[in-house]
Order: structure tokens, then sequence, then C-alpha cells
């Protein structure tokens, strides 16, 4: 291809800017339009059907407006439930999902104590079941559904004031004792948690690996680019733009938040 691809990266909210900062690194040269369903935030607790109904409004508009290359589902939610949906309606549009890190985390785990941090939905899914049983068999799998967290981490990243002890009382799960071992390894099942990873980090009872996904997902749209002729990387500085479903225009603590990942809002 003679010009770089256009990349369209969508989530609920901000969380999936983990995801697209790595993604940019691979590709600094592309087309970047960063879609936020803040008007459907946050998807943890939606019913399967509404959601699936939601997201499919949102990508139809959004693909028609800007015809992607490739769209990146930032959002493990949206990815367990929508992503099949997807790829049947858009049989010829490349879409990369997002999963729970399951699999790396059983493989560094030394304990064999993982625990997987999502949200509600997520961690009751029969694909995060499936995942564990075909991944981490020979692990105990401590599953923490989080109702908060992502609410936190969208407040943090507006400026907002976050409590420790807030923080603190979501991930106290995930760290479990037994027989003289203990967790070492947390899959982060939300692209929103890396936003907090520093506050895990300081208020953990003890080190542990905290698993984000997002560079293997990078990975996977690198890739999948050049399968589709995207050979060249376009090291010139490309295009980035946040788009929000609500239609509200951002504040300026929005703006400098989006700014420091490159992008520009509207």
């Amino acid at each position: 291809m003679t010009r770089p691809p256009k990349i369209l990266v969508f989530d609920s909210g901000l969380g999936g800017l983990t995801v697209f900062a790595e993604i940019i690194k691979l590709r600094p040269g592309a087309v970047y339009v960063y879609c936020a369903d803040d008007a459907g935030f946050p998807y943890g607790n939606w019913k399967e059907p509404d959601l699936v109904t939601r997201v499919m409004q949102v990508m139809e508009k959004r693909i028609a407006e800007h015809a992607p290359d490739m769209v990146v589902i930032a959002c493990n939610t949206a990815s367990t439930i929508v992503l099949p949906y997807l790829r049947v309606h858009w049989p010829q549009l490349p879409f990369v999902g997002t999963v729970p890190a399951i699999k790396p985390a059983a493989q560094r785990s030394k304990s064999h104590l993982i625990s997987v941090l999502g949200t509600p939905g997520t961690v009751k899914r029969d694909y995060t079941q499936n995942l564990i049983a075909q991944f981490a068999a020979h692990c105990r799998v401590t599953l923490v559904g989080s109702a908060n967290l992502a609410k936190l981490a969208e407040a943090q990243m507006h400026g907002q004031g976050v409590c420790d002890e807030d923080i603190g009382a979501e991930i106290a799960p995930c760290f479990v004792e037994e027989n003289g071992a203990r967790t070492d390894a947390v899959a982060l099942a939300c692209t929103h948690y890396p936003l907090l990873v520093e506050e895990f980090r300081r208020l953990a009872p003890w080190p542990v690996d905290w698993i984000d996904p997002a560079l293997a997902i990078a990975r996977r749209a690198d890739n999948l680019l050049r399968e589709k002729g995207f050979e060249e990387n376009f090291k010139g500085k490309g295009q980035a733009r946040a788009v929000f479903s609500s239609g509200a225009k951002p504040d300026a603590q929005l703006r400098a938040t989006l700014a420091r990942y490159g992008l520009v809002a509207g």
C-alpha cells in the first residue's frame, strides 16, 4: 500500500487508550480514530443482547463515517460478546479483539496461584472459563469481578480524585495465600485497569506480576496490517483523533489527557 492504514480503536470509554498507546508505537504513521462509547459506559453490567445491539449500532455509524482498514475492539466485555457478530456483519474488515491474559499469567506464574481481575460480566462468561480450562488447568485461578474499577479509572483520567481505599478494596480479593504459596500473577481483564497499575503496585499487599495484554494486541494488529499489504511503516507522524458517542465536547482536563496520548478531540 502507498498510503498509511486507517485504524479505528473502540472502547466504552478511555480504557482502550492502553491498547492505542501500544499500537501507535508500532505504527506511528497510521491514521487513527479512537472511538469511545461514553454514552454507553460502563459495559460491565449490560445484558448481552442489549450490548450486542448497542455496539453494532455504534459501529455501524463509525465504520460508515470513517471507512477504517482495521478495527481494534479495545474492550474485553465487547470482545467476548460482540466480536463474532461484528465479523459476520463486516466479513472483509479485520477485527482485532481483546481477551483476558490468562495464558501468559499461567505461563509466568511460579506459585500456580493466579487471579483474573475483570468486570463482573467478563469473569462470569463461558469464554473466560474456556480460556482457564485450555491454558490454566494446572493453576488455582481466582476470578475477581470488580464493579467499580473501570469507573475509578475513568474518573482518574478525567482529573477527578480517586481514593486509595476504594482501589485497594477492589483488588484485595486477587491476593490469595494457600499452603504457603501466594498469588504471583494477576491478569488484567479490562483495558481500563492498566490505567491504575501504578496504584495497584503501590497498594498491593505483596508484589505480583500485573499482566496487561495491550502489547500482544498491538502486535496482532500490526501483523494483520502486514497481511493486508500495509508493509510500509510510514514512520512520519500520523493523525490521531478521538470521537465520543455522546457528542459532548471534552473539557480542558480530558483534552489534556488525550493530548498526552497524541490524540486530538473532535
